[in-house]
């Protein structure tokens, strides 16, 4: 048997999946009072895009509309235009930065003959691409699922298609979009349950790391903001940091240790954006708990980013859905910083030294970490009280626990057992309490 040519052979181990060649569109709805500037939202639904494997982004643009059209969101006259796009282009897929609903993204599809994905759509096309816990993974099904129900019309366009039944599936006459929708009724409370013990475990862990004398402090921000870039320089941890959207979506904690010697577990969470789907959300909530479970909120900004001020009320409209608002003290970190120079650079400095709880740093370089490690230790070291507290000599369980915290300054013996004196905080002196 002869072996194939050497350049046969080699065009078959190099082979490469071709990737989609995607045009992004920005609706740019004149009606719309709350609308975003469209220039940096369509840079963003590019990000985007390009945030997801196998896409070839060939062409975006904005595209103004005075009334949005019920059937095809675009006027007929553009819509006509885009298609001839489309087409010319070889376009194998649109992607429309806003929402689109089922009979638009039908007719769309129709009529350019490829296929439509909304911005909801695509983050959770993201988001299923980047879930690597089994918690992340159940989240975005259990998401993309609820998305799903919403648009079975697109599937089923034959909706007066009826199937027949035995009486205990659903009876006879049922539609098949009656029975898709009971299955994936079934399969999100399939995965609900599943999420329950994960919350369980979530909050056992949580009720864990209460007991250690570790306070919480949660990076939270817009995704790209820097958060995982400032964790890895703070924590030594190489957790995955790109200049990508959504390039963190499962919680990472570490321990670290402050300049005054205290130590607080850091905790990486998955960045917000606006209008981020409220499918995720929900389904993200048990893991965006760990925020409300903070005793110190970090809230990272890209300080170079055109749109910092609107990404930063994007980001504290979130925390407010989550009930954060009042549940920790929050602290403004103005990430890269590094990436401002002249006038820019010295405004955001003077504005971040006038400002209590603002801190302009460079997670990338280092700048200016030392003052806000400093008002970290300060925020969230406890006061130590120092006490004598007496053990009788059968108490050994709680005089190694005592040791074993490091909070034993001196020790005597008496009559009746040990007494010790103690250099400790509060919260330690209601764990000794629970010790049996």
């Amino acid at each position: 048997m002869t072996s194939p040519p050497q350049d046969e052979a080699e065009d078959k181990g190099d082979r490469r999946e071709t990737p989609t060649r995607a045009l992004v569109l920005h609706p740019e709805i004149k009606s719309d009072q709350r609308r975003r500037p469209a220039g940096p939202a369509l840079d963003e639904a590019v990000a985007l895009a390009v945030a997801l494997p196998g896409l070839e982004v060939v062409g975006a643009e904005v595209v103004p509309i005075r009334d949005v059209h019920p059937g095809q969101l675009f006027g007929t006259g553009k819509a006509a235009d885009l298609g001839q796009r489309v087409k010319a282009d070889g376009i194998g897929l649109v992607l429309i930065d806003g929402p689109v609903s089922p009979v638009q993204q039908r007719n769309l599809e129709k009529a350019w003959n490829t296929k439509i994905l909304d911005r909801t759509g695509l983050i959770l096309e993201i988001f299923s691409d980047r879930a690597a816990t089994r918690e992340g993974v159940l989240q975005v099904e259990m998401a993309a699922l609820s998305y799903q129900r919403t648009r079975l019309v697109r599937a089923w366009t034959h909706l007066e298609r009826q199937r027949g039944g035995l009486g205990f599936v659903g009876g006879p006459g049922e539609t098949q979009i009656e029975a898709d929708r009971r299955a994936i009724d079934e399969q999100i409370g399939r995965l609900k349950r599943q999420l329950e013990k994960v919350v369980r475990t979530r909050t056992l862990h949580r009720k864990s790391r209460a007991k250690a004398p570790y306070p919480v402090v949660a990076l939270v921000g817009y995704t790209n903001a820097g958060k995982s870039t400032l964790f890895n320089r703070l924590t030594g941890a190489e957790v995955m940091a790109k200049d990508m959207l959504f390039a963190t979506l499962d919680p990472t904690m570490r321990k670290v240790r402050l300049p005054t010697g205290d130590e607080v577990i850091l905790s990486d969470t998955v960045g917000f954006i606006s209008d981020l789907p409220t499918q995720l959300v929900a389904a993200f909530r048990a893991t965006l708990e760990e925020v409300t479970a903070a005793d110190l909120v970090l809230h990272v900004r890209d300080v170079a980013h055109d749109n910092t001020e609107e990404q930063a009320e994007d980001v504290r409209a979130i925390l407010s859905d989550l009930g954060l608002t009042d549940a920790a003290p929050v602290f403004e970190v103005w990430n890269k910083i590094d990436a401002l120079d002249g006038e820019a650079r010295e405004r955001r400095l003077a504005m971040a030294g006038r400002t209590e709880d603002v801190f302009a740093v460079s997670a990338l370089t280092g700048e200016g970490l030392g003052p806000l490690l400093e008002a970290v230790a300060a925020s969230v070291t406890e006061p130590r009280l120092i006490e004598d507290i007496d053990l009788a000599w059968s108490e050994g369980r709680k005089r190694a626990w005592l040791f074993d915290q490091g909070v034993v300054t001196a020790e005597a013996d008496t009559d009746r057992g040990h007494r010790l004196t103690v250099d400790w905080t509060a919260r330690q002196r209601a764990r000794f309490a629970r010790i049996k």
